[in-house]
């Protein structure tokens, strides 16, 4: 599931080999002593992956490498203690943004630019847009790893065919609904409000939709004044009011995604409405089989607000995790050549697909088009394709600490426990 603490989303999807996400499991396994070290999360379906393009790696390159796994909390704290000591990793996961850009501020991770310009044909595979979000001040410094996680706007058919409307095309639309759901005792969007996380995404979206990508970059670079833009503060606004209207029901604050307590509420006709991470669709697959089934679950991508600057194509969301290289690694070497040959391979490009991700990369919707659930990966692949820019979740592209700030905030803001402005003050004092 998604953690609080603002760095990692998982899902487990038990249906068709549906394992859209990564997961975070228990336990830990010891690192590997000697040759290339490469460490990355557990999780089942991702493991298998990273095993083969390393074992493929070795054979062609005479390396000894070798995968540590680690799971969600303890790797984080372990990857924290062992930076710039002999005991880090050569190639590390990560999520890019601001949990990348606190190891390149330590100059412990090697710059890839070079790297792939060297190889340009790699760089070209990627997705810009998702591409991108491995760069700190211009260098490249992450990979990306695994498949795109864009945050889409799910409806359910069922309920929307009862009422004999479509699904919204902008964000007047969406205001109506609200009100026309509310009538119908349905409540218009489910949303799981006892996690900050659940919240951002509303903020995230409309903010880029009213005034651009540029503004929530702004505030990732640290510029004075970006909090207390006014296109901010119409978002906060905008959320804010949202709430006040009751479109994400009376209870919201205690309903939770961890347990499946808003997927449920969707799934089962309570609601109308999900804004979420493309990971929804592996939850429903995995706890809400018969829903799927009855071919109930539609998708779409979030309403365009009349009037703003922002290109209503552009997504927010996970764009991928990244490994990166250690900067003092004895095999910084070898470990770049790992982490540029293999990623866009198409050895490690098919096991992606066949687990149920969607690439970051050009070129697969062919691929894509030839298996189980091709609709809804094909409608995910084309949203990234077609975005302008992919805006990084906000808890991941800022600090760990403003990460938490965030979402704590987004809590009092739903229930209207700060104002819009209170709101801003607050994030202009976190670091």
């Amino acid at each position: 599931m998604r953690h609080r603490s603002g760095i990692y989303r998982t899902i487990a999807s038990a249906a068709a080999g549906m394992a859209l996400v990564l997961s975070s499991a228990c336990g830990t396994s010891g690192p590997v002593r000697g040759g290339l070290q490469v460490w990355a999360l557990q999780d089942p379906a991702n493991e298998p992956i990273i095993k083969r393009g390393i074992e493929q790696f070795n054979a062609a390159s005479g390396t000894r490498a070798a995968l540590t796994t680690y799971a969600n909390d303890a790797y984080k704290q372990k990857l924290q203690v062992s930076m710039g000591s002999p005991n880090a990793p050569d190639v590390f996961f990560n999520w890019g943004g601001g949990n990348l850009a606190q190891f390149v501020k330590a100059n412990q991770v090697r710059d890839l630019t070079n790297a792939l310009a060297v190889r340009p044909e790699v760089a070209k595979r990627f997705l810009p847009s998702v591409l991108d979000v491995g760069k700190i001040n211009g260098h490249q410094y992450g990979i990306p790893m695994n498949g795109i996680q864009p945050v889409i706007l799910f409806y359910n058919k069922r309920v929307f065919s009862e009422a004999g409307v479509q699904p919204p095309k902008t964000y007047d639309d969406l205001l109506a609904l609200v009100e026309l759901f509310k009538a119908r005792g349905i409540t218009p969007v489910a949303l799981a409000g006892s996690q900050g996380w659940t919240e951002l995404m509303w903020l995230e979206y409309l903010l880029d939709r009213v005034g651009g990508a540029e503004k929530f970059a702004a505030i990732a670079a640290g510029k004075a004044g970006a909090w207390r833009d006014p296109a901010v503060l119409q978002a906060l606004t905008m959320c804010q009011d949202l709430a006040a209207r009751g479109a994400f029901g009376k209870n919201f604050a205690s309903v939770n995604y961890d347990n499946s307590g808003a997927s449920k509420l969707f799934a089962t006709g309570k609601a109308a409405m999900h804004l979420m991470g493309s990971w929804e669709y592996g939850s429903q697959a995995a706890n809400n089989p018969k829903f799927l089934a009855r071919g109930e679950l539609g998708w779409v991508t979030f309403p365009e607000v009349t009037g703003g600057k922002g290109d209503p194509r552009a997504v927010v969301g996970n764009p991928s995790n990244y490994f990166s290289v250690r900067s003092d690694s004895p095999a910084a070497d070898a470990a770049t050549r790992f982490v540029v040959e293999t990623l866009a391979s198409d050895d490690y490009v098919a096991d992606l697909i066949a687990a149920g991700q969607v690439p970051a990369v050009r070129g697969v919707e062919d691929k894509l088009a030839g298996t189980h659930n091709a609709e809804f990966t094909t409608f995910t692949y084309q949203l990234a394709v077609k975005a302008p820019t992919f805006t990084q979740s906000w808890d991941q592209a800022l600090s760990p600490s403003a990460g938490a700030e965030l979402n704590t905030n987004l809590q009092k803001l739903f229930l209207r426990d700060i104002s819009p402005q209170g709101f801003v003050e607050a994030m202009e004092k976190a670091k």
